[in-house]
């Protein structure tokens, strides 16, 4: 730790990396990132922190706390920063614009996800086998192909499936009176499609947020179009010969 002045003010420089600090005290909770010190420790769990607010954050895991309410609905969060985010889907603000395309994301997380598909990186390998994805939650679900997980039982047959959309469309096909019916206005349709392609006029922001799909930002209108999109992402379609037919069968694959 050196002491230095700087146009007349006393300044305290890290002999690490070089960051200069107004305060000393400044200085000695920087230090804690080099010398890996954590002296705020967790009385319900193991956690170690390296600053008291961090603490104080942590703590809401446990107390359930979530001081942070939304003014446009009764969601509350833990964090101001989760707070923020979460107003972008009342305000429509996105930010966050793709330099390669016209999309705009609420998230920057969300960009950098979306720039893969222009980059063509894939920094997630599979461990098993030699496929890369772009998204961490796509291979954990490719890695059910080895481990043969299914984890989403249907509690009517013994059917199960490696993703929730998955069950949540098959319950909705084959075990619902009015599988062509919309959730929220009680619409009926002739068809699929119909119900697909309806529009409901009690949609609110979140639930919009909720059925744009999140492999390839498409909107799907409700809640029965969303889990039919995403069930057209895990399988494919497929001609099996049955002797004298010819029949189309759903294939399971990896995205």
């Amino acid at each position: 730790m050196n002491a230095q002045k700087n146009t007349g003010r006393k300044t305290f420089k890290c002999n690490t990396c070089d960051r200069n600090f107004n305060h000393q005290s400044h200085l000695k909770v920087h230090l804690r990132i080099h010398n890996g010190e954590r002296p705020f420790k967790c009385s319900q769990c193991d956690k170690c922190f390296s600053v008291s607010w961090s603490l104080k954050r942590h703590m809401r895991i446990h107390s359930g706390e979530r001081p942070y309410k939304c003014t446009q609905c009764d969601k509350c969060f833990r964090e101001s920063s989760n707070l923020k985010k979460h107003m972008r889907i009342h305000s429509g603000e996105k930010p966050y614009k793709c330099s390669q395309c016209v999309k705009c994301f609420r998230r920057a997380l969300h960009l950098q996800s979306h720039m893969r598909i222009h980059t063509g990186e894939k920094p997630y390998k599979c461990t098993q086998c030699e496929k890369c994805f772009s998204l961490l939650t796509t291979m954990n679900t490719h890695l059910r192909v080895h481990t043969g997980e299914k984890p989403y039982k249907c509690t009517q047959y013994d059917k199960c499936f490696t993703q929730r959309s998955g069950l949540l469309y098959h319950m909705r096909a084959i075990h619902s009176d009015s599988p062509h019916k919309c959730t929220l206005c009680d619409k009926c349709f002739s068809n699929d499609g119909g119900l697909k392609r309806h529009n409901c006029s009690k949609l609110s922001a979140i639930d919009k947020e909720r059925f744009t799909c999140w492999m390839c930002q498409e909107y799907c209108h409700n809640y029965c179009g969303i889990l039919y999109h995403m069930y057209k992402h895990m399988t494919r379609p497929r001609s099996v010969s049955t002797g004298s037919d010819e029949v189309m069968i759903l294939e399971n694959i990896c995205p």
